[in-house]
């Protein structure tokens, strides 16, 4: 549009206008990547990247055009997002002791690295005429070697929770779980009832919730699954098909569950920072490689034939011997019955 002796003179169609527009490119790659079956998890990620750069053109007075954005426009993002975005700005839930400005570059990656596949994936369909960030360049990772549990910790940590309250035993089965069965938290949180079969001890995994998109079947311990159903029926009241349940019946998200865990790491003394237990539970114990690739389900294309099955007997009776639980806790241990309150 334009404005001449008082005059609104249009100049553009509005067609024309529209493909131009940010938000509708976002959603031309949003529908495409839904139509391809990606995962929940990861559509949502896309639309958490897409809000992080639209915020930052709201601040920077970037009107949300194509044309506007340019490698200098992105260069000017990281800068941003290293020194000015606040982060967890739009979580009401999470602590201002933890609300830093600033992230951290691996997360700055993340962010460009999702705006950057945007971009490319409409320039080969022809949606734009070029990729404004083909030449923008990650930030220099150096990192911090993470330093895994010891089997101590490990242990501490599970004699954290209070058994006697609901949240802190469900917290407690959660930890189990993860230890056991090397679970991504997403994961593990979304089990549901009929996910679970508890007399040959092993859990699915459906496809729409793991990374892969491919469905895979996990072993856990009979230990692991008396503690599963004892929380089942602690939660039977809400009659919910989720396993893993806040207090009032809904279902544990991993923002919350990651929050906890670093409670009970500060209850337990324990210095190190407490990631979600994947990596620490891959040190503990002997395990065969083709054991923890069907585990942990990571996508490696020349094993794909190998891991058409998910799941066979051998994998079941390697894990019987070489649960990580074992090493943190011993094969003896059993669980008590307690009684809780919520």
């Amino acid at each position: 549009m334009d404005k001449r002796k008082g005059r609104t003179i249009k100049i553009e169609r509005t067609s024309t206008r529209l493909q131009h527009s940010l938000d509708y490119l976002f959603d031309y790659y949003y529908q495409a990547k839904k139509s391809e079956g990606r995962a929940e998890n990861t559509l949502n990620t896309y639309v958490q990247n897409y809000n992080y750069f639209c915020e930052f053109l709201e601040e920077r007075k970037i009107i949300r055009d194509i044309r506007n954005i340019n490698v200098e426009v992105g260069r000017d993002y990281i800068i941003w997002l290293r020194d000015e975005k606040r982060r967890f700005s739009d979580n009401c839930n999470v602590p201002e002791s933890v609300r830093t400005v600033g992230l951290l570059p691996k997360s700055i990656n993340t962010r460009i690295k999702n705006m950057k596949t945007m971009f490319k994936f409409l320039k080969e369909e022809e949606v734009i005429e070029a990729d404004p960030f083909t030449y923008l360049k990650n930030v220099q990772d150096i990192g911090k070697d993470i330093e895994v549990l010891t089997a101590k910790e490990m242990n501490d940590l599970l004699k954290a929770p209070n058994q006697r309250k609901y949240s802190d035993f469900r917290d407690f089965v959660v930890i189990n779980l993860l230890i056991d069965g090397m679970l991504r938290v997403d994961e593990a949180l979304t089990l549901r009832k009929t996910d679970v079969d508890f007399t040959a001890c092993c859990a699915t995994l459906r496809r729409e919730v793991t990374k892969t998109r491919k469905p895979r079947i996990v072993p856990i311990t009979k230990r692991t699954a008396k503690l599963m159903q004892e929380l089942i029926r602690e939660s039977t009241e809400f009659g919910s098909e989720n396993i893993f349940l806040y207090n009032y019946g809904e279902r544990l998200v991993p923002n919350h569950f990651r929050h906890q865990l670093k409670k009970y790491a500060d209850r337990a003394g324990i210095a190190k920072r407490v990631y979600p237990l994947r990596g620490d539970a891959v040190t503990r114990g002997r395990r065969s490689q083709r054991h923890l690739q069907v585990i942990l389900g990571h996508a490696d294309g020349r094993m794909t034939a190998h891991y058409t099955h998910l799941y066979d007997k051998n994998v079941k009776k390697n894990h019987d011997e070489f649960s990580p639980l074992n090493a943190v806790i011993g094969k003896l241990e059993k669980p008590c019955n307690t009684n809780r309150q919520s």
